[in-house]
């Protein structure tokens, strides 16, 4: 083995190491990573005495590695939604390709349902930006994500519709469990009349619902019967997201 081949792969053992420990939801044991990073044990602490060098892991009083400052530093200095649209743009590129209607990703911030990146739809006819526009989140197939999973608290008294497809409080707390059991959500011209939405979430590594995904353009084009098909779509693609995320269901 060459002097470069060594280093190339002294780097993919330390590199395995960190994703272990950053991708776990508890402080790893220097005994599990040996088991599940396959190396012997004097390679493995080598490795880690690198990486707690250069501040990549840390060792608590149990000895047991936790992800380091650095991570702490790069969260501090940046804001994480301009990295989840970078994850999330492939799979807003495939939908808008597969659908040609308008492909939207938003997050949830202090009750509020904020549109952080859109892929506009082939069509004129339906075609809105999204971004920036402040809408009643329980008249959205994103709202009702987020409600459906609890990540925003559904707003109190008087729910106001600026269609005629109101509902009652009830219909709409049962159509958010359906939300949760089918794994999408739909607002059908609730929002706006010829509107039809289709939304899916994106979960963190935690399991937690961090984003949601999104598909709407005109009835005219996106039909009832379509939509159960949509909505697999859009799970699937939500989904890709959160792996990306570190999720694993």
């Amino acid at each position: 083995m060459t002097a470069t081949q060594a280093g190339s792969q002294a780097v993919d053992r330390a590199a395995a190491l960190l994703a272990l420990v950053v991708e776990s939801g508890d402080p790893r044991t220097f005994t599990s990573l040996v088991e599940d990073v396959g190396l012997a044990k004097s390679t493995t602490s080598r490795l880690l005495q690198a990486l707690e060098r250069n501040r990549l892991v840390r060792r608590d009083r149990a000895g047991s590695f936790h992800p380091g400052p650095l991570f702490a530093v790069y969260a501090a200095r940046h804001d994480t939604t301009g990295d989840l649209v970078e994850l999330a743009q492939p799979a807003m590129d495939r939908l808008s390709e597969l659908t040609g209607e308008t492909v939207n990703l938003a997050v949830p911030r202090a009750g509020e349902l904020v549109q952080i990146a859109q892929v506009d739809s082939s069509y004129l006819l339906g075609a809105t930006n999204w971004l920036g526009v402040s809408v009643p989140p329980h008249c959205t197939a994103l709202g009702k994500v987020f409600y459906a999973h609890r990540v925003m608290a559904l707003q109190k008294g008087e729910l106001r519709w600026p269609t005629d497809r109101a509902m009652t409080r009830p219909q709409l707390e049962r159509e958010l469990a359906e939300v949760v059991r089918r794994g999408w959500a739909l607002a059908w011209e609730e929002l706006e009349e010829g509107l039809a939405a289709i939304a899916a979430p994106v979960h963190a590594a935690d399991g937690s619902v961090v984003a949601a995904i999104s598909v709407s353009g005109a009835t005219t084009r996106i039909t009832r019967s379509e939509v159960p098909g949509l909505g697999a779509t859009l799970v699937e693609q939500g989904r890709t997201i959160s792996q990306l995320l570190g999720h694993q269901p």
